[in-house]
This record gives C-alpha cells, sequence and structure tokens, in this order.
C-alpha cells in the first residue's frame, strides 16, 4: 500500500476515537474509502489470504436498509462503519486483523478517526447489513467519522480504564534468541523501529499479547501471542489472534518505509516457551 504521508509517524499518531463530529464524510474521502477496499491488492494478508470489507455509510446514526447498528453506548456520532468478515480459524483471523489494521492506517491519514471494536457491538444487527458466507463471522468493526475537537470525558476515563496509553517495556515483550533473554535496543541491527511499533500498536483491553523473539544473527523474528487466559471466551472467538495481525501488521509497513526487505514465513523455530499460555504464530525472515 502507498501512504501518502509515513506510515510511521501515522503508526505513532493514531489513537481510538469514539466521539465524532456531526458532519457527513466528505464525497472525497467517501471515494477514497470506497476505491481502497475495491483493490485486491489492498485485500491480501501476509500469507496470501483474501481479506473482505464492507463499507457502510450511515445517516442520522442509520443506515439505507434503515439499520440503526448498535455499539451498546460506547461511539457517537458515527458517520460510517468499515466491517468485514473472516472464518473463525487462527489464521484467518491474523490475516483479517493485518488487512483490517493496515486500512485503518489509512483512514487515519485521510484524517478521518477510528476505533477497534471486538466485543462491544451488537453482531447481529452487522449481519443484516452485509451478507456472510459460510463458516463466515464479523471479528470487529470500526466507526468513521472527523473526530470531535473535544473527546467526551467517558473518552477519557475509558482510556484511563483501560491503561490505553501506558505500554508495557521492551523487556516484557522482546526477547534475544530465547524467552530466557530479554531484548535490548542497541543490539537489533536496524530493527529497532519496526519493534517499537509493535510495542505501540493497539490491542483489545492494551492487554499487548504479542512477545518477539530475535534469533542470534538478527535475521529472523519470531511472534509468539501470550494468550490472556479465558479472554473473549464468551465471544466464541480467540479475539487477541486480532492483536497478533496488528502487531505484525505494524512491523511490516514499518520495514517496507525503511526499505528493510523480508518475507513472512510459518516455522516454528521450537523454543522453549515462556508458559504454558504461549503460543508461536509467524516469523518474518530479512531477505538476504
Amino acid at each position: 500500500m502507498n501512504f501518502t504521508l509515513s506510515a510511521i509517524e501515522t503508526m505513532r499518531r493514531r489513537q481510538s476515537i469514539r466521539t465524532y463530529e456531526q458532519q457527513s464524510l466528505s464525497e472525497a474521502d467517501v471515494k477514497q474509502i470506497s476505491n481502497y477496499i475495491s483493490k485486491e491488492e489492498h485485500l491480501i494478508g501476509p500469507f496470501g489470504g483474501r481479506g473482505r470489507m464492507d463499507f457502510i455509510l450511515l445517516h442520522r446514526n442509520v443506515t439505507d436498509k434503515g439499520m440503526k447498528l448498535g455499539t451498546y453506548g460506547f461511539i457517537k456520532n458515527p458517520q460510517a462503519y468499515l466491517v468485514g468478515a473472516a472464518k473463525n480459524e487462527k489464521y484467518a483471523l491474523v490475516e483479517y486483523a493485518f488487512i483490517f489494521h493496515r486500512l485503518i492506517l489509512f483512514m487515519t491519514q485521510l484524517g478521518l478517526g477510528t476505533c477497534w471494536m471486538g466485543g462491544t457491538f451488537s453482531r447481529n444487527s452487522f449481519e443484516k447489513e452485509i451478507q456472510l458466507r459460510d463458516l463466515e463471522f464479523i471479528p470487529c468493526v470500526t466507526p468513521l467519522g472527523y473526530p470531535k475537537d473535544k473527546q467526551r470525558v467517558f473518552d477519557k476515563a475509558l482510556r484511563f480504564v483501560v491503561r490505553a496509553d501506558n505500554k508495557k517495556p521492551w523487556d516484557r515483550l522482546f526477547f534475544d534468541a530465547s524467552f530466557a533473554v530479554p531484548l535490548v535496543k542497541e543490539n537489533v541491527d536496524g530493527l529497532e523501529t519496526p519493534i517499537e511499533m509493535v510495542r505501540l500498536g493497539p490491542s483489545a483491553s492494551n492487554k499487548q499479547p504479542w512477545r518477539l523473539v530475535l534469533s542470534t544473527d538478527r535475521q529472523v523474528c519470531h511472534f509468539y501471542i501470550e494468550h490472556t487466559p479465558n479472554y473473549s471466551s464468551k465471544l466464541g472467538y480467540k479475539m487477541q489472534l486480532l492483536d497478533m495481525g496488528i502487531a505484525m501488521c505494524q512491523f511490516d509497513l514499518a520495514c517496507r518505509e525503511l526499505e528493510i526487505e523480508g518475507c513472512w514465513m510459518v516455522e516454528d523455530p521450537v523454543l522453549d516457551l515462556k508458559n504454558e499460555n504461549t503460543e508461536y504464530i509467524a516469523s518474518w525472515k530479512m531477505s538476504k
């Protein structure tokens, strides 16, 4: 995807917006969004899987089908929603989130506010708006709109509750060759910024479940998830797999901007795991 602005700076400044101006999306923005999701290359994930996205415009919080989409009071004055569908499978969810987050960053560059929503919306109301295929469901949605200059007290309180502005330090997230040795920023051979972008990425309830292990030769970065026990179990899918897609997207876009070439693969290095909740997801390998 060609970013008109720095992807790294966009990732640094993106934050969840829950309160929007009552202004409708401009025709120019609607056209850019529609063009983006119509292009095949924007809907391909790191392993070649294809995502499916729908763009739903609202008028006074009602769709053109007369449907009011439910978000349990978390969102005020949304002007549109981006919705996607995927199968409830491990890598389908990871790829879906990778594609969806790349789209969210594109929206951020347009000056639009977004907010990842995985559990605080009525799936039933959204499912009536899009045509689900066999075995598909809606993992998450995002509202769209122009951010209100003064955020509601509720917004600020929610950011405080989930500690949205508090990110774990490197020594709790990133490791050197094994989970026994924390990774030091000064010893990553040019990958400091991509790894830092992983640290700054959004995650459900700000749990930050990603764990990275950088190989001894600095050529491979292994991505693991440290599951929060029973998290999202009532929803029927592993929501934190979406967080891994987000982390991979942040890392990938930073590498591309810095012209660090590499590719994604699934080749478990079979390391001694951090604990019983830790699971291997994927690896990024630098091109020679």
